[in-house]
C-alpha cells in the first residue's frame, strides 16, 4: 500500500509501489498535471497522457537504477549507507521506491558510487530532476583550448603515433605519425571517413592481417571493453562489447590461454608488412579535471617504439607526405 502526498488515499499497486505517491508529489499540483496542463483528480486519470506515462516510467526507474550501481560497484546498502552518509534504511527505502530522493540526496550518491558524469545524469533523470553536466559537442567553439591542447600533445608525440577517441573508441584526432602507420599498413586513407579504432583493431579486414600476435592483443582488449562495459552499464558501450565479441576469431582468442600476456611487462603490438615490422606498446591517457561529458570520455592513446628497427621505420616516414588525415 501507498500513500498519495496530495490526497492522502492509499492504494495497491501489484508492480510498481512508487508510481503512485511519485505522480501524486511530482506531476500534480493542485490537481493540474505539469507535464501536460491536463486536469486531473488521480494520477490513473492522467496515464491516459503519453506525455505523463514517459515521465512516469522515468521516475519509476530510479529505484532498480541505484540497485543496479550499488551491485556494480560491489556494494551493500549499508555500505553505500555508510560512503553516502545517510542510514541504511534510507538507501532500503530508496530503492524499494518507498521514499523519494531530494536532489542533493541523488547527488551525494552519484559521488558515493564513484559514478561518471553520464551516469550521474541519468540518476538525476531517473529521479525526476535536470541533469546537471553538459555534454558539448567535440567541434564545439567552446572546446576549442581543449582540442588546441590535445594538438600540443599530438604534435609532442612525433613522429610516434598517437591519437584522441571518445568512450567508443570513434576517432576525433590524429598525429602524423598515427597517419603514417596506418596508411602503411592498410593504405590511403580518406581524411572524411569516419574511423572506429575497435572495429579496425579487431575486425577481419583492417588491421588484423598484420597484427602478428592478433590473439593475444585482441582478447586483452576486448575484456577491457567488457569491463568498461560492466562498470557503465550504459546500451552504447554493450552494444559495443556485442559487435566486437561477434567477429570471427574472438571467441576463441578470449579463450585461449595467452602465454604471451605474462611474458614481460606490457603486452606489445607487432605488426609486419614485407620487409618492415613494428613492436609498440601504449599508453592512455585523459583529462584531469573534467566538467564535461564529452571531455570526461575522451582518451589519448600514444604508441611507443620498442625497439631501434621501429623508431627507424617512423623517422623514415616522417619525412615522407601522408593522406592530410592527421589534425
Amino acid at each position: 500500500m501507498v500513500r498519495c502526498r496530495r490526497t492522502g488515499s492509499t492504494r495497491r499497486t501489484a508492480n510498481d509501489p512508487a508510481n503512485t505517491a511519485f505522480i501524486c508529489s511530482i506531476l500534480f499540483v493542485d490537481g493540474t498535471c505539469r507535464a501536460t496542463s491536463c486536469s486531473a483528480l488521480s494520477p490513473r486519470v492522467c496515464r491516459q497522457s503519453t506525455t505523463c506515462q514517459v515521465v512516469m516510467t522515468m521516475l519509476s526507474s530510479f529505484p532498480s537504477r541505484l540497485v543496479d550501481a550499488r551491485k556494480r560497484r560491489g556494494l551493500s546498502q549499508l555500505q553505500l549507507a555508510s560512503i553516502a552518509d545517510c542510514s541504511q534504511r534510507h538507501i532500503s527505502f530508496l530503492e524499494l521506491g518507498r521514499t523519494r530522493p531530494s536532489r542533493e540526496m541523488v547527488q551525494r550518491l552519484s559521488v558515493a558510487l564513484a559514478l561518471s558524469l553520464r551516469q550521474a545524469n541519468d540518476l538525476l533523470l531517473a529521479a525526476g530532476f535536470a541533469p546537471t553536466w553538459s555534454e558539448t559537442p567535440y567541434g564545439a567553439e567552446a572546446l576549442a583550448p581543449i582540442r588546441q591542447a590535445l594538438d600540443f600533445m599530438l604534435a609532442q608525440q612525433e613522429p610516434y603515433p598517437a591519437v584522441v577517441v571518445d568512450r567508443r573508441w570513434n576517432l576525433l584526432q590524429a598525429n602524423n605519425g598515427a597517419v603514417a602507420m596506418v596508411e602503411f599498413l592498410v593504405g590511403p586513407l580518406d581524411p572524411g571517413a569516419a574511423v572506429n579504432l575497435a572495429d579496425a583493431l579487431v575486425a577481419p579486414d583492417v588491421l588484423r592481417p598484420h597484427l602478428t600476435n592478433w590473439p593475444e592483443v585482441v582478447a586483452y582488449f576486448v575484456r577491457s571493453v567488457e569491463a568498461d562495459a560492466a562498470a557503465d552499464g550504459t546500451a552504447e558501450t554493450a552494444a559495443l562489447r556485442d559487435r566486437l565479441r561477434g567477429y570471427a576469431g574472438v571467441q576463441a582468442s578470449l579463450a585461449a590461454p595467452s602465454a604471451e600476456t605474462a611474458s614481460g611487462p606490457v603486452l606489445p603490438m607487432r605488426f609486419a608488412k614485407g620487409a618492415v615490422t613494428l613492436e609498440l606498446f601504449t599508453t592512455l591517457a585523459t583529462l584531469g579535471t573534467p566538467q564535461d561529458i564529452t571531455l570526461q570520455e575522451l582518451r589519448i592513446e600514444s604508441f611507443f617504439p620498442m625497439n631501434d628497427a621501429t623508431r627507424e621505420a617512423f623517422r623514415q616516414w616522417a619525412s615522407a607526405p601522408t593522406s592530410g588525415r592527421a589534425r
